[in-house]
């Protein structure tokens, strides 16, 4: 996607956005809406349930430490615009470097700024399931093509607009690896794994967007495809990103934002827990750090409530009550 194309998506969906106000959270707020003052926090984040859960434990420490905080559901592109623009402060879901695209004009110009680490050692390309893999041969992109009516010549992606699908339409466009006659299907996360359940209980070959941390690789066996050419991106860690001037205009929730850390486990868990087990995303995040103060007192390192009290102390009074 080039960057005049980022501009004009993010620029027109951020209208659509200011007009309707669709947003989740305790408390949420269009942009341009969020509540004012000295300590405010406002997240963007997609519908992916480790992302759910992550920012809800950052938005429930900043409100226990007497911020006001929102939070705001868009595409991908939509949020690194709304940090570059100031109209959001956080985002804990920049998959790197599978959201380059997106995000390095940004990251280029100074207008949104790379906080912190939330996760290493993830996995985020087409996978086929291993039975499939080992059935028909296949081991890499370079060997969809030959068994392409097995597939109906379909990938199956998830929400519009992602970089993932962003990435496989432009192997298609490119004819990278032959795959100039294939078609990518655009659902959703749970549109996609739903029809990837179908075709594994019927024992019919599919190739879809798979990522790890997720259920889905133990749930379905999965073998990541190979990339010789380099068409994919990959991915090897999940950053935190801020708008440039949170450093300067609040380094005590600057500070905390770039302390935050995850594990695989953590994060497959929060996934299994809001996409199987149906859990709200607050009782997860609070169960979770009910379980771990540890790391909450990692992350609260040097950082105060609004008030000035060792954040720490505050935090882990509220959770362990």
């Amino acid at each position: 996607m080039t960057r005049a194309r980022i501009a004009a998506l993010a620029t027109a969906a951020l209208a659509t956005v200011a007009l309707t106000g669709a947003c989740s959270g305790t408390e949420s707020a269009g942009f341009g809406r969020a509540a004012e003052g000295d300590h405010v926090a406002r997240f963007v984040q997609q519908p992916w349930g480790d992302l759910l859960v992550e920012t809800e434990i950052a938005r429930q420490v900043l409100t226990t430490l007497g911020y006001a905080t929102s939070v705001q559901e868009v595409a991908v592109p939509l949020a690194a615009q709304a940090l570059a623009t100031g109209q959001a402060d956080i985002y804990l879901g920049n998959w790197w470097p599978s959201q380059q695209d997106v995000y390095t004009p940004y990251l280029d110009a100074g207008t949104v700024e790379v906080a912190g680490t939330v996760l290493e050692g993830t996995q985020f390309s087409p996978a086929v399931p291993t039975s499939v893999a080992e059935s028909l041969g296949i081991t890499s992109f370079a060997d969809l093509d030959e068994h392409a009516d097995a597939f109906g010549r379909k990938i199956y992606g998830i929400e519009p607009g992602t970089p993932g699908n962003e990435t496989i339409n432009k192997a298609i466009e490119q004819d990278a690896y032959g795959l100039g006659d294939w078609e990518l299907v655009v659902s959703s996360t749970e549109g996609m794994l739903a029809e990837v359940s179908r075709r594994v209980a019927r024992d019919e070959p599919v190739v879809f967007l798979a990522w790890s941390p997720h259920w889905m690789t133990t749930e379905f066996d999965l073998h990541f495809l190979e990339d010789p050419e380099e068409v994919w991106p990959g991915a090897g860690q999940v950053r935190s990103v801020t708008r440039s001037e949170l450093a300067e205009t609040d380094a005590n929730l600057a500070r905390f934002i770039a302390q935050i850390r995850f594990d695989t486990t953590s994060a497959s868990d929060f996934i299994r827990a809001i996409d199987k087990d149906r859990k709200p995303a607050e009782a997860v995040a609070l169960e979770w750090m009910r379980a771990h103060p540890d790391r909450l007192e990692e992350w609260l390192e040097g950082v105060t409530s609004v008030s000035g009290e060792p954040a720490a102390d505050v935090v882990l009074a509220r959770v362990g009550g």
